[in-house]
């Protein structure tokens, strides 16, 4: 899929190194689609201004949506939809010291009027990747195409194994 000014269609950040293995699930589904995207690691707290900076530039670097998983407070989703009108794609993440990830889901879901957040399940980075794709879709039929395959691939594995059950009595 072709991308504007070089940058990815899709920015997938997240707060910590630590939660790169969740995150790489948004990556893998999206690149499988044939959707360009990149990971990064910046932080609302720690690399604010880098963080925001990001967001400003990225709908002029081409990327038009924006993945952010965090735990904890995980403010990350917020302050990038803080600097930029894309959407935004939070994925709330189990952290250590925390409540499961139900802090984090709180936390994202939960922004003010006017600054909306689409928010996954804890750990649902595959599914953030998924509807980063369908966002994409509305604009590009070949990635509509695309996921219409996905979706049919979904649906022939169940009754596969619908078969295997049924044959198994």
């Amino acid at each position: 899929m072709t991308k504007k000014n070089g940058g990815p269609r899709v920015g997938i950040l997240m707060g910590s190194e630590s939660d790169l293995e969740v995150m790489k699930a948004a990556a893998k589904i999206l690149t499988e689609l044939g959707v360009t995207n990149e990971l990064r690691v910046l932080s609302a707290h720690r690399t604010p201004d880098e963080a925001g900076a990001y967001a400003a530039n990225a709908e002029a670097n081409g990327t038009r949506v924006l993945i952010a998983g965090a735990g904890l407070a995980a403010h990350l989703a917020g302050a990038l939809v803080a600097h930029t009108t894309l959407p935004v794609i939070g994925v709330p993440l189990a952290a250590a010291g925390g409540l499961n990830g139900l802090d984090s889901l709180l936390s994202t879901v939960q922004m003010p009027p006017g600054l909306p957040v689409a928010t996954v399940a804890i750990g649902g980075a595959h599914n953030a990747g998924l509807l980063a794709a369908a966002i994409l879709a509305l604009s590009d039929d070949a990635l509509a195409k695309a996921l219409k395959a996905k979706r049919k691939e979904m649906r022939d594995k169940v009754l596969a194994a619908d078969q295997r059950v049924r044959a198994s009595k």
